[in-house]
């Protein structure tokens, strides 16, 4: 305690010098948060993926329909506990900028494969009742503020409905929610409702979720799938859902790789500003450390007191940094909804609060030890 005045005097020598280092690691760190909760958002998915589940798609691509009769037989095959099938919608509501993911399913199996998204009961019975009934996460709710019982209109992009026009009709029958992880953003109608009202693609869906009971023979059973598909007019390729996730997020680039490029180059630039800073500020008081030895400072003390004035430094400004990153992730996504799950998580403030200290014992700690070694002579004799 006794070297606070002196290192908080020592601080603002240079004022202006400290506010700009000051201001340098704070924008730093309000990036890292940023960036931090974009990258959560575009790996959201793939956390939560279940280790049970299998995806099959077209082996020629993901946009390639595969026929709804292969649900039998992937059903009845042994080891697999729930077969079902979704098919990508892609239709506009209002405006093309309001994206959100639309999905075909079946109610009864898809809610069984995916137990993390809650549904009451009641609500799920109103599903299964009405042919144009659909689901909505609690989000997307909130973001057009949609409640049960309103009709909503979605433009055709992929499908178009056998009457003529774009427009298809659907009714709110539940709004699911879940757990922090889960996407909350989508809308899932049933599979019925589309395949007897398009104009064309009868009989066709886009790709299977299968919940095997075995997660150990994941790759055996993904194999015998794609094995009974072999030389049809649609083979399959199989794999994990973490995998077809993952995947799925990698058609828009690696955000986790950019985004970790994008911050060590930021930490790594204010990482040698600050220790420029520091190294500047024991050159201009190299004869006070040396009159600060004469009077009886250990070099020791003298470590502490320039390690102090860094680590201070780097934690002030890196805390002002992540508080105002975290404030604005609290106030919510800034896209509108467009991003599935907008939060700074526990984990990212962790690894937010280490490397701020690592970064100011870093940048303290060559100009800390020059400062410690430093002869009383030699101190002297530069003044």
């Amino acid at each position: 305690m006794k070297f606070l005045p002196l290192l908080w005097k020592s601080l603002w020598r240079k004022k202006l010098r400290t506010i700009f280092t000051l201001l340098s690691v704070f924008v730093a760190f309000v990036l890292f948060g940023l960036l931090m909760t974009i990258r959560t958002a575009f790996s959201f998915g793939v956390d939560i993926a279940g280790i049970d589940r299998l995806v099959l798609i077209h082996k020629v691509s993901l946009i390639m329909p595969l026929p709804v009769s292969y649900q039998g037989r992937l059903q009845s095959t042994p080891g697999v506990e729930v077969a079902t099938h979704n098919t990508w919608f892609g239709g506009v509501y209002q405006d093309p900028a309001n994206f959100f993911a639309q999905i075909a399913v079946e109610p009864e199996p898809f809610l069984k494969i995916y137990p993390e998204y809650q549904l009451p009961p009641e609500q799920m019975k109103a599903w299964l009742a009405d042919r144009q009934g659909a689901i909505v996460g609690a989000d997307l709710a909130k973001r057009f503020a949609w409640k049960i019982g309103d009709r909503i209109p979605i433009g055709g992009t992929i499908w178009q409905p056998k009457g003529g026009g774009q427009t298809w009709e659907f009714n709110i029958a539940g709004i699911y929610d879940g757990e922090q992880g889960v996407d909350k953003t989508q809308f899932f109608f049933r599979y019925d409702y589309l395949d007897e009202n398009r104009a064309g693609g009868e009989g066709l869906v886009g790709w299977y979720v299968v919940k095997i009971s075995d997660p150990s023979q994941s790759q055996a059973m993904g194999a015998k799938f794609d094995a009974m598909f072999e030389n049809s007019d649609a083979e399959t390729k199989t794999t994990t859902e973490k995998g077809f996730v993952e995947g799925f997020a990698n058609q828009v680039g690696d955000i986790g790789a950019m985004m970790v490029a994008i911050l060590v180059a930021v930490l790594f630039t204010i990482l040698v500003v600050a220790a420029n800073t520091m190294a500047q500020s024991v050159r201009e008081r190299t004869s006070e450390m040396a009159v600060m030895k004469t009077l009886g400072f250990s070099n020791g003390s003298i470590l502490t007191l320039v390690l102090g004035e860094s680590v201070f430094i780097c934690t002030l400004g890196g805390s002002l940094g992540l508080l105002l990153a975290w404030l604005f992730v609290q106030g919510g996504d800034p896209t509108g909804g467009m991003l599935p799950i907008f939060v700074l998580q526990p984990r990212a403030l962790a690894i937010g609060a280490a490397l701020i200290v690592g970064m100011g014992v870093a940048a303290g700690l060559w100009p800390a030890l020059s400062a410690m070694q430093l002869k009383i002579t030699d101190g002297l004799r530069r003044n």
